[in-house]
């Protein structure tokens, strides 16, 4: 397996470091960072999969992009990565529901919760985007990156004039 490497950006919603290994993106993560909790490689700023999210994220924080092109590679369980493969179908600007994404994958609505645990471990925030799942209710729920992060990204998808960066 090849060595990880990585690059922090400075973003609106703060410093993001992205990590990408076999020439995919395997994590976005959140300022602090947890370091210690993955092997993280080499600093590789010039990496041109690094280089490519960071411009596409700068594009979407600017209003400019509504989708990415980027190649994933996100780890997780088989049921954690078909959750993350409903997410990437909610589109930019749009919400659905924990219960809505176990639906969509066969599931009663008790399910919700398995769905909320996985949507909270991807380990790819934006580009996977977590952020438009929400309550039942319409109410934001939780957020790894914290809830006035999701407020944030939802409210720059919904407003077409929005730009945070």
């Amino acid at each position: 397996m090849s060595t990880a490497m990585w690059t922090v950006i400075e973003s609106p919603i703060g410093p993001l470091r992205l990590v990408e290994q076999g020439g995919a993106i395997t994590a976005i993560e959140f300022s602090p960072f947890r370091d210690g909790v993955r092997p993280l490689g080499a600093e590789g700023a010039d990496h041109p999969v690094l280089v490519a999210a960071a411009h596409q994220l700068a594009e979407y924080f600017a209003g400019d992009r509504t989708e990415f092109d980027l190649p994933l590679a996100p780890a997780g369980s088989a049921w954690q990565r078909s959750v993350w493969a409903q997410l990437l179908g909610i589109g930019y600007g749009q919400t659905a529901s924990y219960g809505e994404i176990a639906a969509r994958l066969g599931k009663t609505n008790a399910a919700s919760r398995a769905v909320g645990t996985a949507n909270g471990a991807n380990p790819i925030p934006i580009v996977i985007p977590c952020h438009r799942v929400i309550g039942a209710n319409g109410t934001l729920t939780g957020y790894a990156g914290g809830l006035e992060r999701k407020q944030l990204l939802l409210d720059l998808e919904r407003d077409e004039d929005a730009a945070l960066f």
